[in-house]
């Protein structure tokens, strides 16, 4: 018998032997399993590509979906997929990424310890920005994602994602460097 239940044992006869009633014994929450991550966004991702309410699917080559260490503290959002991320259904794989690679490295940082997404998921025509519609019709599937990744940081990639992520418009040249609470958990920073 081991020593843990030897223990349980001893403790359950003591109590019993001072009358103290029914007694409960509570599972060790801490020893449980952790939702396995990668999963939950693979379901995720397939309720998007079922679902398809993200108003930009047709007129694009599909969805490009985040991607990166899903426990990573830290999560990059941007604006939308350009042209290079909507042909290789990748986020951050042209020239921003390019930049935004060697500004990782700048920093000591490697991709693919960081995760990556954008607020809309697919490639909106011309490479304008999304519209209000258009960034509404993906943002409930982008808080999922921040939900499952639970980070400890949003870095926001542009006002676009700034607007996404904290749900009002702000002038980006003001508010650069400041930290903001994330208005869906405030455990999680925006930056």
């Amino acid at each position: 018998m081991s020593l843990d239940i030897q223990k349980l044992l001893a403790t359950a006869k003591a109590l019993r032997e001072i009358d103290l009633g029914e007694i409960y014994l509570l599972r060790d929450t801490a020893k449980q399993e952790k939702p396995n991550k990668h999963h939950l966004l693979k379901q995720l991702y397939e309720r998007l590509e079922r679902e398809r309410k993200c108003v930009l699917y047709e007129s694009a080559s599909g969805y490009v979906f985040g991607e990166g260490d899903p426990d990573s503290p830290v999560v990059f959002v941007g604006e939308a997929p350009g042209e290079e991320e909507d042909k290789l259904k990748r986020p951050f794989v042209g020239r921003a990424g390019q930049y935004l690679n060697s500004k990782l490295e700048e920093v000591g940082l490697k991709r693919e310890k960081i995760y990556i997404t954008n607020v809309v998921k697919s490639r909106p025509p011309g490479n304008r920005a999304p519209t209000k519609e258009e960034m509404a019709s993906c943002l409930p599937y982008l808080r999922k994602e921040i939900e499952i990744i639970k980070p400890k940081l949003i870095v926001c990639l542009g006002a676009t994602a700034m607007k996404g992520i904290l749900g009002k418009e702000y002038a980006i040249t003001k508010y650069r460097g400041h930290i903001f609470p994330y208005p869906y958990d405030t455990k999680i920073k925006v930056f």
